[in-house]
């Protein structure tokens, strides 16, 4: 059972619509907000601009509180594959875990081997940076797997499609997202 918890909105001084913000998102991003459809109004998607050099959810849980880590998730590309069939996919996990690549990810793509993706594939498959990559603006015809506590949190602080900058979006809204899947333990 869930405590209750800090959102990640009381970290950040700064915290206004994703709308507000579109030219400060990759075009992917602005794109997915722009267009959102998603379960919950997209006033709900909030943007906070972060200092590059704390991108990494390590950094950024030691310069803005430890208790970040609870609310935050990671969005990784894997490319699993099958008879010389390779298919990309994004997989978002709570940042204190490791997405199950060989197991969950590899069962769920139905792939005979599965890896992370090689960082040039994932940038420039998804046009988002390294180490900011977010499910929003993701190919819509990609998996996205979500954990299932990811879509538990009440909200969530996610990259931005850069490293600069940080989403916070209701965990209730990725399972809407094009492609979603949620599952039981894809971050062990």
């Amino acid at each position: 059972m869930r405590m209750s918890m800090r959102t990640p909105h009381e970290a950040f001084t700064d915290v206004r619509p994703a709308t507000e913000c579109l030219d400060l998102l990759v075009p992917p991003v602005a794109d997915a907000v722009r267009g959102w459809s998603g379960p919950v109004p997209v006033d709900e998607v909030k943007y906070v601009d972060t200092d590059p050099a704390v991108a990494d959810t390590a950094t950024l849980v030691e310069t803005h509180g430890p208790w970040l880590i609870e609310s935050s998730a990671n969005c990784v590309i894997v490319a699993g594959k099958r008879g010389g069939v390779v298919t990309l996919a994004a997989c978002v996990v709570p940042s204190a875990t490791r997405v199950d690549v060989n197991g969950v990810a590899r069962r769920e793509l139905d792939a005979r081997k599965a890896s992370f993706a090689a960082r040039e594939t994932a940038i420039g498959a998804t046009g988002m940076e390294f180490g900011g990559i977010t499910p929003l603006g993701l190919p819509a015809d990609w998996p996205l797997l979500v954990d299932a506590a990811v879509a538990d949190i009440p909200y969530v602080l996610l990259g931005s499609g850069s490293r600069r900058g940080k989403l916070i979006v209701p965990g209730k809204a990725l399972p809407g997202l094009p492609g979603a899947r949620v599952l039981e333990g894809l971050g062990g």
